[in-house]
């Protein structure tokens, strides 16, 4: 899964200044900033402005740098998960305010070969979702913002078919309660 990162883009170069020369250096540079939204998440460089990211953020920046070095092979993956207590202790508090087991939840991830990464943390693991996964699907790295949020709004519209406390824009707020909680 290693190869030798070139300065062959904005994102290479970014590692390249910081001294990160190879795939697995960045992904471990990406694993320790802390999670945080960032301020613009349509700017390619912003987990280096900020100095932080999201799954999203993080993940896209390495599937960016994977392409700029000719990686092809590096997936960038959405899944919708289970989102609970079990998984993060964080959101129990809102989960039992609202009735809820758990919240589907939109997370990015990398695919390489058949072997699934998670960079959002030191100690993110792919197993500690993998049986939560409600959905999934490749994107690519531009399609953090719109496209994920659009899938995420329509698997949420035919989950909450069956749960009529819940319109659209109320279950959105859960789910941004939570978000909220997981970055305090």
């Amino acid at each position: 899964m290693n190869f030798t990162i070139e300065n062959k883009g904005d994102v290479s170069n970014e590692f390249l200044k910081r001294g990160i020369k190879d795939f697995k250096g960045a992904c471990d540079f990406i694993s320790k900033l802390p999670y945080k939204r960032n301020r613009n998440k349509k700017s390619l460089l912003c987990v280096f402005e900020d100095k932080a990211g999201t799954c999203s953020t993080k993940h896209s920046t390495l599937r960016k740098l994977a392409l700029e070095n000719d990686r092809n092979d590096i997936k960038l993956i959405l899944g919708i998960f289970k989102m609970d207590a079990e998984y993060t202790k964080k959101i129990e508090n809102t989960l039992n305010e609202y009735g809820l087991e758990y919240i589907p939840e939109a997370h990015n991830y990398l695919k390489i070969v058949n072997e699934y990464y998670d960079f959002t943390n030191p100690n993110s693991q792919y197993s500690d979702l993998e049986d939560k996964i409600l959905e999934e699907s490749e994107i690519e790295y531009n399609e953090i913002y719109e496209e994920k949020i659009k899938t995420h709004k329509l698997f949420f519209e035919k989950w909450i078919q069956d749960k009529p406390q819940f319109d659209l824009e109320k279950i959105w707020e859960v789910r941004e309660k939570c978000i909220f909680d997981l970055q305090n």
